[in-house]
Parts: structure tokens; C-alpha cells; sequence
């Protein structure tokens, strides 16, 4: 897929698909100027591979939402499931929000936050209320 085309949400789920994979490179072509802090490929992904290597990361899976556009920037929800050696050492889902910016006429992602639990419902409104620990279905694309 040309990344002219690429939606955010296909851009956050390859770029997770990446990461899962640990193709950094490949992640590193997904991210913002921002997020790439001035660095190079070569430092960039030296950075990342270190930092994911002494934390232990890795993702389990993952599951992407039906995200909001407004203008050029996009706002894409999803729900995590990760371990690493020191936040999240069981393995616990995460409710996720990735920020995407265009640039060079590609979304890129630009920055991600964990989903606070009040914040929840207004990302993930298909949520099971009577099951709060239960992630939401997934709308389709």
C-alpha cells in the first residue's frame, strides 16, 4: 500500500505490527519528524532496539479502532496487550491513543498516550459497560 493512500488507522497498525516484530526500520519510516527527534535511521533505531531490549517489551497483540480525523491530524484508539520489565510486568491490556500528523502526504504517528480510565468510553464507545475489564469490539474498516 502507497503510504500517499495508507489510512491513520492502517498506518498505527503497521507501525505496531513493526514493533511487535521489532522491524524498526520499518517503524521508524511510520513516525513523525517529531517523534524522530532529528535522529537518523541508524541512531533512531539503535535507540529504540536498546531501550526496547532493556525494558523487555514485547507485544502480544494488538487491536486497532475506527480512528477521528480533523484536518491534519488524526487521533486513532487502540487497545494493547504487552509486557515489560517494568510497568506493566503482567501482561495487562492498555487502552491506547496514537496522534498522527501528515507529513510529506503520508500520516505518521506522532505521539502515543495511555487512555485514562475516565477518558475510556469516549474512544472505545462500543465497550461492554457490565464488563469493564473486557476490551470493546472492534468496529470494522
Amino acid at each position: 500500500m502507497r503510504a500517499e493512500t495508507r489510512s491513520p488507522e492502517e498506518t498505527v497498525r503497521q507501525y505496531l505490527g513493526a514493533l511487535k516484530e521489532r522491524r524498526l526500520a520499518d517503524a521508524y519510516r511510520l513516525v513523525s519528524s517529531a517523534m524522530r527527534g532529528g535522529k537518523s535511521e541508524e541512531v533512531w533505531v539503535k535507540e529504540q532496539r536498546a531501550g526496547m531490549d532493556v525494558a523487555e517489551v514485547k507485544i502480544l497483540e494488538f487491536t486497532v479502532y475506527p480512528g477521528k480525523i480533523e484536518g491534519s491530524v488524526a487521533h486513532v484508539p487502540t487497545v494493547l496487550s504487552a509486557q515489560d520489565r517494568f510497568l506493566n510486568q503482567l501482561g495487562l491490556t492498555e487502552y491506547e491513543l496514537y496522534t498522527l500528523v501528515r507529513e510529506e502526504g503520508a500520516w505518521k504517528v506522532d505521539s502515543q498516550v495511555i487512555v485514562e480510565t475516565p477518558d475510556i468510553p469516549k474512544w472505545f464507545p462500543k465497550r461492554d459497560a457490565s464488563h469493564p475489564d473486557t476490551p470493546p469490539t472492534p468496529a470494522s474498516d
